[in-house]
């Protein structure tokens, strides 16, 4: 049995966040009715590298149903009423006010009824100067300073994958399994508020204290830790570079020693404590290059390993593809064709757990759920 079995959640949602939220509810045995316009969530049209459907949407809606709604017809609206009312959570990304004008704010529904759970995921938060602005990955980013850590010493530099957006529906859907488990102990609802800002910002907490309390913000370094050295990438003869992660004195004297064949480097003054190294980075790793450009990528790797010092290979997404740690499963696309896509990171040793129903096609239960609350065709 998976652990929400017999839950309902309604989801009102669209692109990454909202999503990424309830297919983890979904992917725990919830039932998940994701209501769509009738041109449904436009993370539909995202891209077509899914089998030509949408890598984003076939991603995070395995197992959901896909109702369409119109919620400012009485009809639909009614219909949208009955499942809220039904609901064990309700879950919406709406711009900010569009499910209060219509009626269907968060807490009108507790207020209907007090054992839902609702959870609103908007941008910015409530903040009266930025509420109303549009909140996309990117622009979150930049808003909040990730960018502005990111990259090189000579540019700004985007996170890779829509991590704001990721980050979200994760918190999001901690946020649900915390009010459902207090749900299960006291019998109330919550009312839960998830902003991209916020979560960005959290993350950025170091890098504000730094600045506002220590000697500034760091600045970026690339593929160098901005406080921790050596700590980044290093080339070897080929030109192939190795992420090296040097984390107390013990592993950096073995550095010198094992992997660099320079011990003395240990007890030079310049590089005697982590401070002192990072303060003389550019000095560390011209000795640290003068030696590792003269090895082989396949010879780096194993003084490395044999030293027992931590590293990473700088791998392109087709050396992801093969990596012998990587654990794909199949999922359908909503268009039926099968596409492979990494486990899920939480693995049960009950292999069914992981078993779902593919990604829908648009409205395809609108009238299974229309029939199953009484409400026809439209």
């Amino acid at each position: 049995m998976k652990p929400l079995e017999g839950l309902l959640v309604v989801a009102v949602e669209q692109a990454v966040a909202a999503p990424l939220c309830t297919a983890r509810l979904a992917a725990a045995g919830a039932r998940v009715v994701k209501i769509e316009r009738s041109g449904g969530d436009f993370a539909r049209g995202y891209d077509t590298a899914a089998q030509g459907e949408s890598s984003y949407f076939t991603w995070i809606n395995q197992g959901k149903e896909s109702v369409v709604l119109d919620f400012k017809e009485a009809g639909d609206a009614a219909l949208l009423d009955d499942l809220a009312m039904a609901a064990d959570v309700f879950v919406q990304n709406l711009a900010p006010g569009a499910l209060e004008r219509a009626g269907f704010g968060s807490e009108t529904l507790r207020q209907r009824r007090p054992a839902l759970i609702t959870c609103d995921i908007s941008g910015y938060g409530e903040a009266e100067a930025c509420r109303d602005m549009k909140a996309y990955d990117l622009l979150v980013q930049a808003e909040s300073g990730l960018v502005a850590v990111s990259g090189g010493p000579e540019s700004f530099g985007r996170i890779g994958v829509s991590i704001c957006d990721i980050g979200a529906g994760m918190t999001a859907h901690a946020g649900i399994l915390e009010a459902l488990y207090r749900r299960s102990r006291c019998g109330e609802g919550a009312g839960l508020k998830v902003s991209l800002f916020d979560v960005a910002a959290e993350w950025m907490t170091v890098p504000l204290i730094h600045n506002d309390y220590g000697a500034g913000t760091p600045a970026r370094e690339g593929l160098r830790h901005p406080s921790i050295a050596p700590y980044g990438a290093y080339a070897s003869a080929g030109g192939d570079e190795v992420i090296v992660s040097i984390q107390n004195e013990r592993e950096w004297r073995r550095l010198c020693d094992q992997v660099l064949e320079r011990k003395e480097l240990a007890g030079d003054p310049r590089f005697s404590t982590n401070a002192l190294r990072v303060a003389n980075r550019d000095a560390l790793d011209r000795e640290i290059l003068s030696i590792t450009t003269t090895l082989s990528l396949a010879a780096f790797r194993q003084r490395l390993r044999d030293a027992s010092i931590a590293f990473g290979s700088v791998n392109s997404v087709a050396e992801l593809s093969g990596h012998d740690a990587l654990r794909r499963h199949s999922v359908k696309a909503p268009n039926g064709k099968v596409v492979e896509i990494p486990a899920p990171p939480v693995r049960w040793s009950d292999p069914a757990h992981d078993e779902m129903a593919g990604a829908p096609n648009l409205g395809q239960h609108s009238e299974a759920v229309r029939q199953a609350l009484n409400k026809g065709s439209k």
